[in-house]
């Protein structure tokens, strides 16, 4: 009788600690403060920033820190007054900001802005593969720099959320400019893009049916266009159909039908993506040169090479050249255009990720709590643990599970 009352009260006290140690736990990762600074962005028209005045003081009533340079949202139109009222402290020296455990911002550092980086820092900016240099990989690796690649993270669907939500701007964008350079005032051919009563609608062929090509060809339903989408995949273009929830003109790349389509239309968009590498050269400069006379090229995939033998790469300042009398848009940053709306679809990413850096209890517990993140993350406490990467520069690979057992 004994012997059971006191095994029946040791299970009690068990239960008791087990529940004490569980609350504990969870008070403590709740409680781990963040310092998170936001530099200024020096890459050439790099027009967005990655957190918002909301997002900022989001992060602050959840118990972090935020450092903002003075003028880093100015470009995106958010000013250090808006900022400093959501609680970020306002830094009129770069070095302040790049003192902080944790920096975000959305062009990757530059060797000298690396200089200034801490040893341990986390890092979360964009990695642009296109033009990434070893020196520097081995710079990051050297500061023993957590480098998370923000083209590679993916949320719960599997998708990758900040290419996604910039391919859904550039795409809707990039009708909006063909609108703006089929008018009059910028020496087009005076066309409303789109069509009404009684007139025939404006001519626009799509080259690839991805995100961005679903998301101009939506655009451009909206506005009463004829629409003609090109691709090789008949899997994208059904799904293209589907998400459209209308019919739209679908072919595969067959030479003959694209370039009668290119020959005879107002606007040709070219968003093909190649997975690795150059993107495919689809438009040859003869095709280009049978155009009507003030027809318009927006070579979205310029970043990568450009799709048109004719394209040259322009930015935002000069945006267009004309060739064979056809104008051409060739700018690869075309989300920073529209800054604003640009920061507010990237802060609805970065933030969440952030706050959940806080509440795991730092970031590799978040990491392993999120395989989507963990797939971003491609250099560890100084070791390339992206397969890829190290393959490219001919860099030692680490396995990222077999170094933090290491470590433990």
């Amino acid at each position: 009788m004994a012997t059971g009352l006191r095994e029946g009260m040791a299970d009690i006290a068990r239960q008791g600690l087990l529940q004490t140690q569980e609350a504990t736990l969870e008070t403590r990762n709740k409680k781990n403060s963040l310092y998170i600074g936001i530099p200024k962005e020096i890459s050439f028209q790099e027009n967005r920033i990655a957190l918002t005045p909301l997002s900022v003081a989001l992060l602050v009533n959840n118990g972090h820190r935020v450092v903002l340079e003075s003028g880093a949202g100015i470009a995106a139109n958010f000013s250090d007054t808006e900022y400093a009222e959501q609680g970020a402290k306002i830094a009129y020296n770069k070095k302040e900001v790049f003192d902080a455990d944790i920096l975000v911002k959305i062009a990757p550092p530059m060797l000298e802005e690396i200089e200034m980086m801490h040893k341990g820092q986390t890092l979360i900016s964009s990695l642009q593969t296109g033009t990434l240099k070893q020196d520097y990989l081995k710079a990051l690796m050297h500061k023993k720099i957590n480098a998370l690649c923000f083209e590679n993270l993916r949320d719960e669907g599997n998708i990758l959320s900040v290419v996604r939500a910039m391919s859904e701007i550039v795409g809707s964008t990039s009708i909006l400019i063909a609108a703006e350079y089929l008018s009059n005032v910028t020496g087009g051919k005076g066309l409303m893009l789109g069509g009404f009563t009684g007139v025939p609608p404006t001519e626009i062929v799509i080259l690839g049916a991805g995100t961005v090509g679903e998301y101009a060809a939506r655009t451009a339903l909206a506005l009463g266009a004829e629409v003609k989408v090109f691709d090789s995949s008949i899997y994208r273009l059904r799904r293209l159909q589907n998400n459209l929830g209308s019919r739209v003109f679908t072919s595969v790349m067959q030479p003959i039908v694209l370039n009668k389509a290119i020959i005879t239309c107002d606007v040709v968009i070219g968003a093909i993506r190649a997975t690795h590498g150059r993107s495919p050269c689809i438009v040859m400069e003869e095709t280009v040169a049978r155009m009507k006379p003030h027809s318009v090229v927006i070579d979205v995939s310029i970043d990568q090479g450009g799709c048109f033998e004719t394209s040259e790469v322009t930015n935002h300042t000069n945006p267009v050249f004309r060739k064979y009398d056809v104008i051409h848009y060739c700018v690869p940053n075309i989300a920073s255009r529209v800054p604003r709306t640009a920061s507010y679809a990237l802060t609805n990413i970065f933030a969440p990720i952030l706050l959940d850096i806080g509440e795991f209890g730092g970031l590799m517990n978040m990491v392993w709590n999120n395989p989507g993140i963990r797939e971003a993350l491609y250099i560890y406490q100084g070791n390339c643990t992206n397969k890829d990467l190290a393959d490219m520069f001919n860099l030692p690979f680490k396995d990222l599970e077999l170094l933090v057992v290491s470590n433990q």
